[in-house]
């Protein structure tokens, strides 16, 4: 996730998700080969296109909810459905309706529903993840509540930048502070 050469990150993704596959194999009770498998199935999706990564999307939310099932305290999980359902319910009309060609029901979901789980997972474990409090944020602004989304960007934007993921927190964090006129 951290190389910067295009290829490489590729061929990573695609050997992580074979070592995914055959983990789950291996072991299907076990929460960790689930998470494992729906993240890298997405980020394979990724690389294949949006009909590939619409089609995974069903077996991606599967595997996320029985990591959750298996382990209802890993918070990592929790926000990763969390972020499944903030794409769908943000998924502009145009790729909605080019889903709706591909597939007799593509995937939904509801702001609603992905705050649900972003909120669970601070629940879990507060403050683990800076995107998790970046994407609290997001999902308040898209259900105008300024309010509570200032906080949690506030929140983001003031998260201590450690890994790739932070700094990406950061920085959208103090876009959309700006944007809801609060000046960093």
């Amino acid at each position: 996730k951290d190389s910067t050469d295009a290829e490489v990150k590729k061929s990573c993704m695609f050997e992580a998700f074979e070592y995914a596959k055959r983990a789950l194999q291996i072991n299907e009770n076990n929460f960790a080969c689930h998470k494992w498998y729906a993240v890298l199935l997405d980020y394979t999706g990724e690389y294949e296109g949006t009909k590939a990564r619409i089609s995974n999307a069903f077996s991606v939310k599967k595997h996320f909810l029985r990591a959750i099932e298996l382990n209802p305290n890993d918070a990592t999980s929790i926000h990763s459905i969390g972020f499944w359902c903030f794409i769908f319910a943000d998924m502009p009309w145009y790729t909605r309706k080019v889903a709706a060609a591909l597939f007799a029901t593509p995937p939904t979901s509801t702001y609603s529903e992905a705050l649900y789980y972003f909120q669970l997972a601070e629940k879990v474990e507060a403050n683990f993840y800076s995107m998790n409090l970046l994407m609290i944020g997001k999902t308040h602004l898209r259900m105008k509540n300024y309010s509570a989304a200032k906080s949690f960007l506030v929140k983001a934007r003031d998260y201590p930048v450690v890994t790739p993921d932070d700094k990406k927190a950061h920085e959208e964090a103090i876009q959309l502070l700006s944007k809801i006129g609060v000046k960093s």
